[in-house]
């Protein structure tokens, strides 16, 4: 049996419980699973944010909608899983897309005292903050997010999933840009 399939689409389709930038209602949803502590996710997000401007000048803000979920590679990325439970302890606070940038411009420095530094410059209540973190509030939320990602084939982030079909192409702005756009038909 050929099970190839099971690995080419998004088995857990994308809703609002997720972080997104846009509406679920877009032409194309373009859902990432990434690792804050991976360049190559850093690189990826950083491409994406290129193409939604481009795309949001040229066809509206309605036209993408970008989904972000947790993929810490624990095994290769020792900080990945606390700067994963960072942005979701922001996010309590109303900061999770100010974090998540903050956390892939400074992903050399992912140790708990940066971490710290970060939700400070963000302007969060520090010890709500910590105290999240101590009690491990958000380890289930990310979890989830991985078993979703596993579920649908995924074995290493970034993965890419364009309107539930996963992007195997390059990854170039060029490329992205096109299997964007050619999905919205």
């Amino acid at each position: 049996m050929n099970d190839d399939r099971s690995y080419s689409s998004l088995l857990v389709p994308p809703s609002t419980q997720d972080w997104m930038q846009g509406v679920l209602s877009a032409k194309v949803v373009l859902v990432m699973y990434g690792d804050y502590q991976c360049s190559r996710s850093a690189d990826v997000y950083r491409m994406i944010q290129g193409i939604k401007q481009e795309l949001s000048a040229s066809f509206g803000e309605d036209y993408l909608c970008f989904i972000f979920r947790h993929f810490p590679q624990t095994q290769i990325h020792p900080h990945a899983q606390r700067a994963a439970e960072v942005a979701e302890a922001a996010a309590a606070q109303g900061q999770f897309w100010s974090m998540h940038d903050t956390l892939f411009v400074y992903q050399q420095k992912l140790e708990n005292g940066y971490l710290v530094e970060y939700a400070n410059d963000l302007g969060l209540d520090i010890p709500q903050f910590l105290k999240d973190l101590s009690k491990q509030v958000y380890v289930d939320r990310i979890h989830e997010d991985i078993e979703s990602g596993i579920y649908s084939g995924v074995t290493t982030a970034p993965v890419l999933f364009i309107n539930t079909i996963r992007y195997a192409a390059r990854w170039r702005m060029t490329e992205l840009m096109t299997a964007i756009v050619a999905a919205s038909h």
